[in-house]
């Protein structure tokens, strides 16, 4: 005689009932963090590690040769560094810098893109293409043209000298060394805002202006009440990376033409560090110079961040 014997069917467990313990041991929830693991790790060890490091440097007097002991001077790196008259050249020619970047990366990438949205086709990626390729251009190259142009026997001054002006070499003169490095930085950046501010307008809906064109608003009046408002996020945003970067833009041209000169005309806050750290080998103050300026431009991005709501108008 043959039993047969059915076994009991398996009750499927629900996922409530699983520990949520044993839930977060599976690979699965722990995979995104893997992802993301390569980039944290480079961010603590290139930007928070040196972070780190610079500000307790800034406490010592050292003078960076290995063999050298490091001594500890607490805050006097900074009460001397805050009464050098580099430091306060140096941050004077630091806001000329931001002043006048905004024409060149807000103001006129603004009228460009508007001027550039009448062409139409391929047109207009060509238009925009032009504009863009000096923000490609190498730093060293665009130093060897603009030297040769600004030269005393240069572009420049050849063609100054017809209409009877005489041009000096604007590189070793106080007063126009500052405007030349201006003139050049902003020729690159010229292009970079173009860009971003013409990735604003694609984001604005065309509809918005072609029903208030049937209501009998003009193209001033759409840009003024419709286009700028809906743009305001972008503005905001380059006129943030505007502050926080216009030092950094400036350092490779200042360091291939200028050098900081003449008389520290053209100096910044961030070829200032490098003076203070690699040519008076001075790590001490460098380090507490650098910590005011990341206390400085940090305090400037949070504000930025606390009235990027009041100043963005989003569509929603």
């Amino acid at each position: 005689m043959f039993v047969t014997v059915t076994a009991p069917e398996a009750t499927a467990v629900p996922v409530e009932a699983v520990p949520q313990s044993r839930r977060r041991l599976r690979p699965r929830t722990l995979l995104p963090y893997l992802y993301v693991l390569p980039g944290v790790a480079f961010l603590l060890l290139w930007t928070y590690s040196p972070l780190v490091q610079t500000f307790a440097l800034s406490f010592y007097d050292w003078n960076l040769l290995p063999t050298s002991p490091k001594t500890f001077v607490g805050l006097d790196n900074y009460a001397e560094v805050v009464q050098l008259p580099e430091l306060h050249t140096a941050i004077i020619n630091t806001v000329v810098y931001i002043g006048a970047f905004l024409l060149f990366s807000l103001v006129l990438p603004i009228v460009i893109a508007l001027v550039s949205r009448q062409v139409q086709g391929r047109a207009r990626t060509i238009y925009q293409a032009l504009i863009f390729v000096p923000f490609l251009i190498t730093p060293v190259a665009t130093s060897a043209v603009w030297r040769w142009l600004f030269a005393e026997q240069g572009a420049f001054a050849t063609v100054m000298a017809q209409f009877g002006v005489d041009m000096p070499n604007v590189f070793r003169d106080p007063a126009t060394a500052i405007w030349a490095v201006i003139v050049i930085v902003g020729w690159q950046m010229l292009g970079f805002g173009v860009l971003v501010v013409a990735a604003g307008f694609a984001g604005i809906s065309p509809e918005y202006g072609q029903a208030a064109s049937l209501d009998g608003a003009g193209f001033a009046r759409i840009t003024r009440t419709i286009t700028m408002p809906l743009l305001s996020p972008t503005i905001v945003f380059l006129a943030l990376m505007t502050i926080l970067l216009a030092a950094q833009w400036t350092y490779p041209i200042i360091d291939l033409l200028t050098q900081g000169g003449p008389s520290n005309a053209t100096t910044n806050i961030y070829y200032l560090l490098y003076q203070f750290g690699f040519q008076n080998f001075d790590a001490g103050i460098s380090s507490a110079a650098g910590v005011i300026f990341f206390l400085g431009f940090g305090l400037i991005a949070l504000l930025f961040l606390e009235l990027q709501d009041r100043l963005s108008f989003y569509d929603n």
